[in-house]
């Protein structure tokens, strides 16, 4: 993750864990790299596992070993226990990370296909706030791409989500053609 290098964002296939957060447990072949101080947390993101290694640990020298230990776990989808009670800033922080994985990926992809650009602002609060750019900046279009496409998405990886705002419209107002209703969701 480029502004966090002691962490690496792996990638997995759709539907095989589907309980973002922190783990109270996972598979042995992780457990063993948390006991040892490989790795000093794990993670999930929607359609990815999040590791941060350990102190004085780097990405060179385990890499390889956290990747097999990974492929090994996935093998074992009920070793993923999901933990409780987080705090908002962490839970946040997660969907901070999601939300960039959406805006880089299908999403973001399908709004550079039109000429425009979608700019995470910041996530508090299980609210995301974004900003149009190019050609989405005041297309009527727009609001369709914000709640049916980008909210839609982020809602089916992260179920804290509150709300998607855009942050150059005034007061947020920036509902379906003839509604008044805002963009709460």
């Amino acid at each position: 993750m480029p502004d966090r290098p002691d962490r690496l964002r792996w990638i997995i296939p759709a539907g095989i864990l589907t309980c973002p957060g922190p783990l109270a447990e996972v598979p042995t072949p992780l457990a063993a790299l948390l006991t040892d101080g490989t790795l000093a947390q794990i993670t999930l993101e929607g359609e990815a596992v999040v590791t941060r290694l350990g102190a004085g640990r780097t990405w060179p020298e385990e890499g390889a070993r956290v990747r097999t230990a990974l492929h090994t776990a996935l093998d074992d989808p009920a070793g993923w226990i999901p933990g409780t009670g987080t705090a908002p800033s962490d839970d946040d922080a997660r969907l901070y990370g999601v939300a960039q994985d959406v805006l880089a990926g299908e999403v973001g992809e399908f709004t550079r296909s039109h000429g425009g650009s979608i700019d995470l602002v910041e996530v508090r609060d299980g609210i995301v706030t974004v900003r149009l750019g190019g050609t989405c900046h005041g297309c009527p279009a727009s609001w369709f791409t914000l709640h049916q496409r980008l909210e839609r998405r982020l809602r089916q990886r992260h179920p804290g989500l509150r709300e998607v705002r855009n942050a150059a419209s005034p007061a947020n107002l920036f509902g379906p053609p003839g509604d008044s209703r805002g963009a709460s969701a």
